[in-house]
């Protein structure tokens, strides 16, 4: 674990140059808020918006980031007032907590923005009832957070606006259908009632610190589309809990809440979260559990009981996301493995197409743009296949053929990673065999997505003839034919496939 979260793969340096960006904005947010004269309440609530701001913003355009961003006051400020109105009414307060939970996850069906806005919702709820906000300081609070988001958006959109030197990548949507057969549908609904469980099983545990088994359900379905990553997700959580906690336990309560050690220290889990997010969700959960036990000794209130009790609060939402995904209009990991490769294959065609282009002469083909989009779908098809590779999975067959298809895939990756560097360099010149090798991959892709398809052996016999005398454009494309020619058999197979029954 600790090397894909620090020795991954870090193309351009992404996660560096985000994590840095987020420990100087939520920084500067919190330095802001405390020169103001903002209480300690108010200061952590500007700094949680900050770095809400910019983890959760993803749009594909440096415009709509900037757009998103302005939007999350809109849903922030009227569930600020409403969790601290509802702050003495526990029934009323419940009931309000699960409908924003329920419409923060159907919000993912409009993309970036909706997810963005729904956990910056569900978000907003839940710090209240970390801060115990009551509606006296509602006028602070929301001062802090607007402040911490001009300066967090000062950081993003001027001061390191790195996202305008990068090609614009599509980001994956959500799988479709209407109704209940649409997966957020279903997800929301899951959330609202595990969610309800979480929240019950929680109020039995500590009738002060219930939200942290909403808070754990929540964030178990944030980002999942079936219920094996949703059970995946809560393993990890709780994993990456037992493990912050026990950092906590040696680091956050020797401290007793000095702020400068404490600061520092919040300062390195800002870090960890973003740098860790995209490729470790334990460790992204050890950085957020650290963090929130620095809080709470800055608050004054960390004790030993006190992180054991956010170990069973942890617990009970990830039990009742199980729960939730098993029971209540389940989500398989068939559908929505199978629709992300088919995806993350048209997308390696197309890069290889636009390479070719390029190298034709073409000036408006851009692969960089494709390699950027292929990197999120292999994301979304990694995640998808996380319960088959899991270290538990019982199912060996089933997990061999899976490590297959993943490694193939980032075999393609890499080829077509080297194909659009060739293709980027001035001085490269075209040859008639691009043509033809472009047309070859086309056809590999065709027979893996289309049922039926004709599956000869042209390819591989392709990857043989000139190997010493092709140029480095022909080298990568021929690597790539092999590549998806050996993804016909795990993908093929007559025994069930790796994204079968899953």
């Amino acid at each position: 674990m600790l090397k894909r979260a620090f020795v991954a793969p870090d193309p351009g340096r992404l996660r560096l140059r985000s994590a840095a960006r987020a420990v100087l904005g939520v920084g500067l947010a919190v330095s802001v808020c405390g020169l103001a004269g903002h209480s300690l309440v108010a200061a952590v609530i500007g700094g949680l918006a900050a770095l809400l701001a910019l983890f959760t913003v993803t749009d594909t355009t440096v415009r709509g980031q900037a757009v998103t961003t302005a939007l999350l006051p809109a849903v922030g400020f009227p569930v600020l007032a409403l969790a601290t109105m509802l702050h003495g009414q526990p029934l009323a307060r419940d009931a309000a907590f699960l409908a924003v939970m329920g419409t923060g996850v159907y919000a993912r069906r409009w993309g970036p923005r909706g997810h963005a806005l729904g956990v910056f919702a569900f978000m907003t709820f839940f710090a209240t009832q970390f801060l115990h906000a009551v509606p006296a300081q509602l006028p602070e609070l929301c001062t802090a957070v607007t402040c911490s988001l001009l300066i967090s958006s000062t950081v993003r959109f001027g001061l390191w606006c790195y996202e305008r030197r990068l090609p614009p990548a599509a980001a994956p949507a959500p799988p479709g259908g209407s109704g209940l057969a649409r997966t957020t549908t279903r997800q929301a609904v899951q959330a609202a009632l595990g969610g309800a469980f979480a929240l019950m099983a929680g109020q039995l545990l500590s009738d002060q610190r219930w939200y942290w088994a909403v808070g754990a359900t929540w964030w178990i379905f944030v980002n999942t589309a079936s219920r094996g990553e949703t059970l995946v997700r809560g393993f990890r959580r709780i994993l990456g809990t037992v493990l912050g906690i026990a950092a906590g336990g040696l680091v956050a309560i020797p401290l007793h809440g000095a702020p400068v050690p404490s600061a520092v220290l919040i300062a390195v889990c800002v870090f960890g979260i973003f740098y860790s997010a995209p490729v470790s969700y334990t460790w992204m959960m050890f950085a957020v559990t650290l963090m929130a036990g620095l809080l709470y000794g800055l608050l004054g209130v960390l004790n030993p009981a006190l992180l054991v009790l956010r170990l069973t609060e942890t617990g009970a939402g990830a039990l009742g996301a199980a729960l939730a995904v098993l029971l209540v209009l389940p989500v398989t990991t068939h559908a929505t493995t199978d629709a992300w490769i088919r995806r993350a294959l048209h997308c390696v065609h197309a890069c290889a197409a636009e390479a070719a282009a390029r190298l034709a002469g073409s000036t408006i083909a851009d692969p960089a743009a494709r390699v950027a989009e292929l990197e999120l779908l292999l994301g979304r098809v990694r995640l998808s296949l996380a319960p088959l590779v899991h270290p538990f999975s019982p199912l060996r067959a089933r997990k061999e053929k899976a490590r297959r298809v993943l490694a193939l895939l980032d075999d393609c990756a890499r080829e077509v990673r080297g194909l659009a560097a060739v293709a980027a360099d001035p001085v490269a010149s075209h040859d008639e065999r691009l043509t033809a090798a472009c047309l070859r991959v086309e056809a590999a892709v065709e027979a893996l997505t289309t049922p039926g398809t004709e599956r000869g052996t042209a390819a591989a016999a392709a990857v043989a003839e000139r190997a010493e005398a092709a140029p480095a454009a022909l080298v990568h494309l021929h690597g790539l034919e092999r590549a998806l020619q050996e993804l016909a058999a795990p993908l093929h197979s007559t025994r069930p496939s790796p994204l079968v029954g899953a």
